[in-house]
């Protein structure tokens, strides 16, 4: 597949391990530099203030937390994110962000990568 993504380097948060496969196998194919995986909010974090991060993919339910607080750590800091969720309901503010619905393919992977991209 060919992607505008190649090189970017991606933090990937995502707490299901079979799902996360699937998704750095993607971001691979793509060219990508995969950051983390990260599963819990305090290891996205961490990995925020040690890597340089082009953008995000983060899934918003991560077991009993939610990814809330690394979206504000994003958008503090200028770095784009795209979503990731199975679910339809994403609390307030946070609803209004780029999101893509679980599951997809790549291409619907890609495609909302390169919006989130063109639009930050």
């Amino acid at each position: 597949m060919i992607s505008n993504l190649a090189g970017l380097r991606i933090l990937v948060v995502e707490d299901e391990m079979l799902v996360c496969m699937d998704i750095e196998d993607m971001l691979e194919g793509f060219g990508c530099v995969i950051i983390g995986p990260a599963a819990r909010v305090a290891q996205a974090l961490t990995l925020l203030e040690k890597e340089d991060v082009d953008i995000a993919l983060l899934d918003v339910n991560l077991g009993r937390e939610k990814s809330y607080p690394i979206v504000d750590r994003l958008m503090a800091r200028g770095i784009p994110f795209l979503l990731s969720t199975g679910y339809a309901e994403i609390d307030p503010p946070y609803d209004q962000c780029p999101k893509v619905q679980k599951p997809y393919s790549d291409q619907q992977l890609a495609k909302s990568l390169e919006v989130v991209l063109r639009t930050a």
